[in-house]
């Protein structure tokens, strides 16, 4: 039994580390940090904890946490790990954050993209870009620090990683055009998050702009094995949870100037994901819903080729708290204790 603690406890993303660890037998939560709550009952703040904890907020003091606990999750503001962060804390304790903070290698492309000066860059090189599927086998018993992908980019990494590791898709027309829950934006108060101004529309957002651009370019970036550029367009829909990815590319062509087939795109997918327990490969002719995944640790994908234009429609769902958040830093957390990877994750999607 391992002891952990929770810097940013009673966010939407930390919350949800709440619910999957009660549910982990190799897990005791030792502390709910929180600055907004320090002192209040945990279960008076989510009320759907009553009789389950019975803990009071603590406060955010890492220095004090790496001292009681073997693993930190910091669900925290871009910035707040960078800037408290250090080789005492990291020699005592491992940490999963949630934070962007050391997910891009550059320094200057994260502090151009966030507009924030990074704080401890000396940590960004040994920090593991923590997308299980892909670098399962960086994140180890010796790893110190695990940077958790953001929300929509586990999603948009996802669903086109194979055909990009391929070469089956000429990445220079990549779009990802990606549908998310509101409560991707947070639990803090904003006037564009209030009810009135969600429900019954839709918008995009971040036009062009959006700092997960710069993430999703560097790993797909990885697996082309050359530099990648994308249209990212997010978009706000009125739902609590979820993430729907459409990603648009060009085939390239076979040397017999043929495009390739539907069996030999699936024989793609299957060759990466297969054997992947939280990556679903669809049915053909199956389109992914959010409401199929939701609750669950599970990404969903399928693809169908437009004949007519030469081009792929990639598709993937994932639960922006689940797999996108709290769920892929449990399967991290098991993979840096060397713990059963699915264990406290094995939640079926919920519906309705």
């Amino acid at each position: 039994m391992i002891k952990a603690g929770i810097i940013g406890a009673t966010g939407y993303a930390g919350a949800e580390l709440v619910r999957i660890l009660m549910n982990h037998k190799e897990v005791e939560i030792a502390w709910y940090g929180s600055r907004s709550y320090v002192d209040e009952n945990y279960a008076d703040i989510y009320g759907n904890m009553f009789q389950i904890v019975d803990a009071k907020c603590m406060d955010d003091n890492m220095e004090e946490l790496a001292e009681s606990v073997d693993v930190i999750f910091t669900a925290t503001p871009q910035g707040f790990l960078a800037g408290v962060l250090t080789e005492d804390i990291l020699s005592k304790v491992k940490i999963v954050d949630l934070s962007a903070d050391f997910r891009i290698k550059d320094v200057a492309t994260y502090e151009k993209w966030y507009k924030i000066e990074h704080k401890s860059p000396q940590f960004i090189d040994e920090a593991v870009y923590g997308l299980c599927e892909i670098n399962r086998d960086k994140v180890t018993k010796e790893t110190r620090l695990v940077a958790n992908p953001g929300c929509y980019t586990t999603c948009s990494i996802l669903t086109a990683y194979p055909l990009v590791k391929e070469g089956l898709i000429d990445t220079d027309t990549l779009i990802v055009d990606a549908k998310s829950g509101t409560s991707g934006a947070g639990r803090g108060a904003k006037t564009p998050n209030l009810f009135c101004e969600v429900n019954e529309s839709m918008k995009a957002y971040g036009v062009a702009s959006h700092r997960h651009t710069p993430e999703i370019e560097e790993q797909l970036g990885y697996a082309a094995g050359k530099e990648i550029l994308i249209n990212f367009t997010p978009h706000l829909v009125p739902m609590n949870r979820g993430i729907l990815a459409t990603e648009y590319a060009t085939l390239n062509k076979k040397p017999d100037g043929t495009l390739p087939t539907y069996d030999e795109i699936k024989a793609v997918y299957d060759k990466y994901y297969a054997n992947e327990k939280f990556v679903r490969v669809l049915k053909k002719g199956v389109c992914p819903e959010t409401k199929w995944v939701e609750g669950s640790n599970y990404v969903d994908v399928n693809f169908v080729i437009d004949e007519r234009t030469g081009r792929i429609i990639m598709m993937g769902a994932l639960d922006n708290l689940v797999k996108g958040a709290a769920g892929q830093a449990v399967q991290n957390m098991n993979l840096l204790f060397g713990f059963d990877e699915a264990e406290g994750l094995n939640m079926v999607p919920m519906f309705p």
